[in-house]
């Protein structure tokens, strides 16, 4: 990092500074001959002469690469275009002309494919110092943490643009949850809660619908102003809601979406009763209960239900009475097909989701800001939702099924 040599223009965080506090306009900062134009220009020149470097197998100051039969050749001016404007630089070339930077294809006039490349990097997790690491790494050339902030910061207009995005008038089933990250909020470190609300559209095909970032704990009251946010947004009509167990959410629901059947995640059940049960219990206990989620009908499940009861509540009152208690939100899926079962009865769905997003964001001890969590999570779900050009397996034999049982409320017309 101190070969000056290898990096003899590139300016320093001081430079920086001394520049930026000569900006007396957005012009300054922005246009063509700006301070940020300027930079950039300078750090594709640097990436330019690693490469030529790498082409020769020798540095521009060797005294020992000459004899390879190629050198140097001068420079030339070349006009780029970037979303700072357009801005001029100069590429090395060598005397059989068969260097072609890498980094800017032969008829390439726009710098927007590396800045995409800067983001695509902060997408899948990096920090700004990991990116600023990695040009270094890759390259030998520097560039601020400020620089690549600035550049990832062009992001989000469309953050805001893709929350506020109208949706579709119904969802057949909606996945609510949250995940928690460290936020950095007035001057301290919080566990904050990320609400997500992930569906299943009518072609049967995922969206998440969008991201919220909570103020403080997992909440109820929150998560109507979420759901209230959905239905201004243009949703009408939510079929099934597949939800945790937290206490209120039905009715949070419910209040917006009155005809939407509410079904509790039997997987966060199953962990939360189990917290109450022995380890040396827990096989068991689990064989009994698998008669009750796993029944064939309703009926079935509660005389399973039933059984567990005078089987263990003795011993274990605390983790029958919580399927007792919520027996009516976790177990609506028994009236309906397997197919949709199998769909409703956990969110399955979305944790793979909430996994995913959690790769990214567990590379940052904590966020400085909600607008930082917002920007990443964007990025992540951009490029997972890629990946979602499938419908869910039998969607069509499932929406007729939907169809029949809401009988009104769908028109698939």
């Amino acid at each position: 990092m101190n070969d000056t040599k290898m990096h003899p223009a590139m300016p320093n965080a001081e430079t920086v500074l001394q520049e930026l506090a000569k900006a007396k306009s957005a012009e300054d900062f922005f246009g063509k001959d700006g301070i940020f134009a300027k930079l950039f220009a300078k750090t594709l020149e640097q990436m330019l002469e690693a490469e030529v470097t790498e082409h020769l197998g020798y540095d521009k100051y060797s005294k020992n690469g000459y004899n390879t039969g190629n050198s140097r050749n001068g420079k030339y001016r070349r006009k780029l275009r970037s979303s700072q404007g357009e801005t001029e630089i100069e590429v090395p070339r060598d005397r059989r002309s068969e260097f072609e930077p890498k980094i800017l294809h032969k008829y390439q006039t726009s710098t927007s494919e590396l800045e995409d490349k800067i983001v695509s990097m902060y997408a899948k997790g990096m920090t700004t110092r990991d990116i600023t690491d990695t040009l270094y790494e890759t390259y030998g050339m520097e560039v601020s943490a400020s620089l690549i902030s600035r550049i990832t910061e062009k992001v989000m207009p469309l953050v805001e643009e893709w929350q506020a995005r109208p949706l579709e008038d119904i969802y057949p089933i909606i996945f609510l949850d949250c995940i928690h990250v460290k936020l950095r909020r007035d001057g301290r470190i919080q566990n904050t809660a990320v609400y997500i609300a992930l569906a299943v559209n009518t072609d049967g095909k995922k969206e998440v619908l969008g991201h919220w970032v909570g103020d403080g704990g997992e909440g109820s009251n929150f998560w109507l102003s979420v759901i209230t946010d959905l239905q201004n947004r243009g949703v009408k009509d939510v079929l099934i809601a597949c939800v945790d167990g937290l206490k209120g959410f039905k009715e949070a629901i419910n209040s917006v979406f009155p005809d939407a059947i509410v079904q509790k995640c039997i997987i966060h059940q199953i962990r939360n009763s189990l917290k109450y049960v022995s380890w040396k219990d827990k096989k068991e206990f689990m064989t009994d209960l698998k008669r009750v989620y796993q029944a064939s009908t309703k009926e079935e499940a509660e005389t399973g239900l039933l059984q567990l009861d005078e089987k263990w509540s003795a011993k274990y009152k605390i983790a029958v009475k919580s399927w007792q208690d919520n027996w009516e939100d976790l177990s609506q899926y028994f009236q309906f097909t397997y197919g949709i079962r199998r769909l409703i009865y956990t969110t399955n769905i979305l944790e793979g989701y909430n996994r995913m997003i959690r790769k990214v964001t567990k590379t940052r001890s904590n966020f400085p800001t909600e607008e930082s969590i917002l920007k990443i999570m964007y990025l992540a779900t951009r490029d997972i939702e890629r990946k979602w050009t499938m419908s869910l397996q039998n969607w069509t034999l499932i929406l007729s099924q939907l169809a029949i049982r809401f009988e009104g409320r769908l028109n698939l017309s």
